[in-house]
Parts: C-alpha cells; structure tokens; sequence
C-alpha cells in the first residue's frame, strides 16, 4: 500500500462513522419536529436517505430506546431520548405510548382509565379515558392531587427507592375530603408497606365517599418510577366480588406499559 492510499484508507475510517452520526441526526432533527411520528418511507423520504439504511438505523435506535414505534407503525422519539428534553415532551411520550394499553383496559373494565406521572409532591394526569356508565368518576386532564390521597399516586410512593420517598414525606400535602381520608404519614407508611406486597395501591373512598380506585406504578428502563396506571368506579361496580381480578387486571397494564418504556418481561 502506498503512502497515498493509506492516508485515503485512514481518512475514511476517521470521515465514515462521522457521516453514518449526521444520518442518524437528521432522522433524530425530523421526528422531534413531528411528535406525531411518522412512516418508514416518510422518513427515508424526508432525509433523503435509502430506506434499507433508514430501517437499518431505525431498528437499532428502537432497540435502544432512543424511537418509539407506535402500532400503526409510526416512530417517534422514545424514553431514552426524552429524558433530555422536557416534562412536557416526556408527557406527550408516555401517554403515546401507553394509549393501547389505556384503551384495552378500558375495553375489559368499562370504567374510567386514568394515565398520570409525579410532579413534585403530585400527581398529574396526562391521560383519562371515561367510562360510558351514566354514573362514573373522572379527573380532568392536566388536574393534579396530592400523592397521598389517590391510587395512583400510593403506587409510585410504593414503587419508589425508600430514600427518595423519605425525602418526600416531610413536604406531603395531606387532604380531609373523607372520613377514610389519610391523615398522616404513619398511616401512609402502613397503606404502602402493604401496597409494595400485593403490587397495587387502593384509594378505598379516600378521596370521594362512594368511590374506589385501584392504581399500579410503571417504571422506566432503569427501574425508576415513570407514572401510573388506574382505573375509577362507584363502589358498587369496583367490589369485593371483582377487586382482585380489576387490580390484576390494572397490574398487567402497568407491567406492559413498563416494558414498552424499556424494562425486561421477565424483571
């Protein structure tokens, strides 16, 4: 080999990686300008790139958590990849995520679905799907509560690294709306002790007379709380007959949406 060729064989080692990152950066650029996700050939279209390269590329940013890949087939920017933007990207993430699985347990229960993630000493709801009963509970999008006195928010305390949820103890909001409200943390510490043992938390008319909730915490891929699963329903409907099959059911959702967001099927 000449001195020539190998400074050409050197050069396209160093210049060839360079140019396979500014490919993956121009697919990242495209669907961060379009949260609604898009196609394969829409993709490889708008880069101008081939779309063996762009599914190639595409598959491995997937695998990695960095895209999401919605039913339809669409992708969008995934967990990994929003953590370096903001709450409200992360948000409109998880709950894109999670919708099929909001919809089928919908579906399977008939009452209202709830999507929520922590903020601060709250939670906030990022998704309600209602149920069609004429009598039925329902929190408002973007409405937030006091971690202690919902389903939802139980279960991520529970979910939570008993460092992180001692240092939220002390700033906990505590709500009278009910003679079951919690009133303490003593007696939340009990509610969660036995939450981290059957997996679900239960809002038992903590929060409305009449009412029931049951409530299970999604993680992310590094095992870390990322929202909440819940279902709502007059007592009537959500009862001793049916709780344990509606909080396995509520469980099995949280687990899916786990998985989709990163964590192994068989953690």
């Amino acid at each position: 080999m000449t001195y020539t060729s190998a400074m050409h064989a050197s050069r396209k080692t160093t210049i060839t990686p360079v140019g396979v990152v500014g490919k993956v950066l121009r697919i990242l650029e495209l669907l961060d300008r379009t949260p609604a996700g898009l196609q394969l050939k829409d993709i490889a279209r708008l880069t101008s790139l081939n779309k063996s390269t762009a599914h190639r590329f595409l598959r491995h940013l997937e695998g990695e958590g960095y895209l999401f890949r919605d039913d339809s087939g669409s992708y969008m920017v995934g967990p990994r990849l929003v953590r370096f933007g903001t709450g409200l990207t992360y948000q409109a993430m998880l709950s894109r995520i999670s919708r099929p699985v909001l919809e089928e347990l919908w579906n399977t229960t008939g009452e209202t679905v709830n999507l929520a993630t922590l903020v601060g000493q709250e939670v906030l709801y990022v998704d309600v799907m209602e149920s069609l009963h004429t009598f039925r509970l329902v929190s408002q999008i973007g409405s937030r509560r006091p971690l202690s006195c919902t389903a939802l928010g139980k279960a991520m305390l529970a979910a939570m690294p008993v460092e992180q949820r001692e240092l939220l103890f002390p700033t906990l909001r505590f709500e009278s709306a009910t003679p079951r409200s919690i009133r303490s943390v003593a007696r939340l510490r009990k509610d969660l002790a036995q939450i981290e043992h059957l997996g679900y938390a239960l809002d038992d008319e903590e929060a409305v007379t009449g009412a029931r909730c049951v409530g299970a915490a999604i993680l992310d891929a590094n095992g870390k709380v990322a929202g909440g699963i819940s279902i709502s329903g007059p007592t009537a409907r959500i009862n001793k007959t049916n709780l344990a099959s509606i909080a396995q059911t509520v469980k099995l959702a949280a687990l899916d949406i786990s998985t989709r967001l990163g964590v192994p099927k068989n953690r």
